[in-house]
């Protein structure tokens, strides 16, 4: 066993790698009541999350690969706002969930030069399957959300240093702004994966079940935040867009194996391209979930990958930057701002308003067969496994119809109580008519529904129009399916660990919670110090320091078209060791001939072909006798055929740029 105190700057780093116990907490920086300012201030800034080749991925559990390079790149994306006396980060990451130990690591940071307080920073994410694991603040989800185990402090070191770089460029650039919120219904791009248990809720009027009915029961609403920022003309910019949206982040194939944003790089691209080429100016653009635990991206049938995510997100994106435009008439700097946040400890209280969770959580049967788009072979055939398959006996219990994974009596000597999520943060954001509730868990449809009426009841007269669910904000803790999802023990029933009561659970918090800020202008229901105590070992690539001459292997060439995937340019080059480069920073770029052989930036929709779009990939093919070989793939090429092509290897990692031969 190994104990380490976090004071001061001491990092995560000195946490011992290997299969024990690192113990750390992280002090709470005490704040005071912030000095009031006048109209509204903003600023934006983002960070690229991208790891080198070798993490664990997250969200296919044992059916995941480590990463090998990346398709499109991971990013955190900071909204920073400024009005009366609060201050507060929304912050929107290409990752499986928030993070308590990215929460408070990162307000301890950003507390010596910002105002922004722990209860006004909001971790949110996208939910995609395809990002690295390892930095969650329980050991349970760092053992099963990926295909490895364990904490990695090296990993959540870079996480904490780049969201915190990007929270204090968004404070520090801040400048007068003006803001608007709204929503739109975007249909045929979602369904519902589990309709059954959808269709068991008495609120759910519409009981049909054929396979139609999986398409309109979802949550339609896109919310988007939009906030333009004073110029240097006088007017005002766009500074900064955030989409909430209810999608599972499983548009490619879990049998990927480089990293990548899935839906949510193609619905932020084309959002973020639509603005610029309306208006001008790069925004910075993020996204991140609603009320997605049932809901899948409408793929065709077995065309899983990048084609469908694209096809999928770039729809979606084209809906809300229809919204975006539209909501420039009520673009205003009259907005309250408000921020609540309650760590709810299971050990001290697991009762609110007469709900009382089970003392302790249970993984079950269900889960092992998988969601229904990502089912395990054969088991998910054989009850208690199969999706619909509840106790009919002896269900009268705390966790109700669930088969408990291992019998009720063997699960707690393979899975202790301390592994699983034992505190979990509620917040709420009041941005002017917008009210944003965080919650750790993966969130059904008619949960989020539930949360929001709850929610919005407490708010009534204050101005609060839109009540929005974010799942897996701040943590990740499983699911919250209804009662009545939950008794028929689908993948989300199977895992709500805590119980058919969870849903009334977090609605009563969310209820108490939006009543106490009503109340009080701002809620910290938080302790002076949060402490962890989470299995250690280290995946990020280590330097290795050894020099490589860096070389192109060969031509460049070209492979044609499948089914289900682009065509694409391939080169491949020697370098150095995987950590050795520094994979957040450009890689490659495209560069195409302007006339003659002058050479200039390869260009699609006005854009420069580069490694911060969608259409370069970069991976790492494995060791060499001497250095590492990788490769680039540019898919689906703009050619002109006036015009030569050629890859640019950028420098890196103390290499020199490298250029490839010409290719057309």
């Amino acid at each position: 066993m190994t104990g380490w105190q976090l004071s001061g700057d001491s990092p995560l780093l000195d946490l011992v790698d290997g299969d024990r116990r690192g113990r750390f907490t992280v002090e709470r920086v005490a704040g005071g009541e912030l000095p009031a300012v006048d109209g509204l201030l903003a600023g934006a800034a983002e960070a690229d999350l991208t790891p080198p080749p070798g993490m664990p991925k997250a969200g296919y559990s044992s059916n995941a690969h480590d990463g090998e390079g990346f398709r499109t790149r991971l990013r955190a994306r900071v909204v920073h706002l400024r009005a009366g006396t609060s201050s507060l980060a929304l912050v929107q990451c290409d990752l499986l969930g928030g993070s308590s130990v990215l929460q408070h690591l990162v307000a301890r940071v950003v507390a010596e030069t910002t105002d922004v307080p722990l209860a006004g920073l909001f971790i949110g994410a996208t939910h995609t399957h395809a990002g690295p694991g390892q930095f969650l603040g329980t050991d349970f989800y760092n053992r099963f959300a990926s295909n490895r185990s364990g904490f990695d402090p090296a990993w959540t070191q870079f996480l904490v240093d780049q969201i915190a770089g990007a929270v204090v460029d968004a404070v520090t650039t801040r400048r007068p702004a003006v803001l608007a919120s709204g929503s739109v219904d975007v249909w045929g791009s979602t369904r519902n994966r589990s309709l059954a248990p959808h269709v068991r809720n008495h609120t759910v009027e519409d009981k049909r079940t054929e396979a139609q009915r999986k398409f309109i029961a979802v949550d339609p609403r896109l919310r988007l935040l939009r906030v333009d920022a004073r110029a240097p003309d006088g007017g005002f910019e766009p500074l900064a867009a955030a989409v909430v949206f209810s999608v599972h982040g499983t548009g490619i194939s879990q049998h990927a194996r480089e990293y990548n944003a899935d839906l949510w790089a193609y619905l932020v691209g084309e959002l973020s391209l639509r603005i610029e080429q309306r208006h001008g100016t790069r925004a910075v653009v993020g996204a991140m979930q609603g009320n997605h635990a049932d809901v899948a991206p409408s793929i065709r049938p077995g065309m899983a990958g990048h084609l469908e995510a694209r096809r999928i997100g770039t729809r979606v994106g084209a809906e809300a930057a229809r919204l975006y435009e539209a909501l420039e008439p009520e673009l205003t700097a009259a907005v309250t701002l408000a921020a609540g946040l309650r760590e709810v400890d299971l050990d001290v209280s697991a009762t609110v308003d007469g709900v009382t969770l089970p003392r302790r959580p249970a993984v079950g049967a269900s889960l092992i067969a998988g969601a229904t788009e990502n089912t395990t072979p054969v088991i998910h055939r054989i009850p208690p496994f199969r999706a619909g398959s509840p106790k009919h006996r002896r269900a009268d219990g705390p966790q109700g119809p669930k088969w408990v994974l291992g019998s009720r009596w063997l699960q707690p000597l393979l899975l202790p109580l301390r592994s699983f999520p034992r505190t979990l943060p509620v917040q709420i954001l009041r941005i002017g008519s917008l009210a944003v509730v965080g919650m750790p868990f993966e969130i059904t449809v008619e949960t989020g529904r539930r949360i929001e009426r709850a929610a919005a009841r407490s708010l009534r007269g204050e101005g609060v129009t839109e009540v929005a669910v974010s799942s897996v904000a701040n943590e990740y803790s499983g699911y919250a399916a209804t009662a009545e999802e939950y008794d028929l023990q689908y993948y989300e029933g199977g895992h709500t660990l805590y119980g058919p009561r969870t849903e009334a659970f977090l609605s009563a918090h969310a209820a108490r919670l939006a009543r106490d800020l009503v109340r009080h202008g701002a809620v910290s229901d938080v302790g002076p110090s949060r402490s962890f105590a989470l299995h250690v070992r280290r995946y990020l690539a280590r330097p290795v320091g050894t020099p490589v001459h860096r070389a192109v292997a060969g031509a460049a060439g070209y492979h044609d078209a499948t089914a289900n995937e682009d065509g694409y340019w391939e080169l491949q080059w020697t370098d150095v060791s995987p950590g050795d480069l520094e994979w957040h920073r450009p890689l490659v770029r495209v560069e195409a001939t302007a006339g003659g052989d002058r050479w200039g930036p390869a260009t699609d929709r006005g854009r420069r072909v580069d490694d911060a779009g969608w259409s370069l990939e970069v991976g790492h093919v494995g060791p060499e006798a001497e250095g590492h070989r990788y490769r680039v793939r540019w898919y689906d090429p703009v050619l002109r055929g006036d015009r030569r092509h050629r890859f640019v290897i950028e420098a890196n990692g103390h290499q020199p740029e490298l250029v490839s031969d010409a290719f057309d």
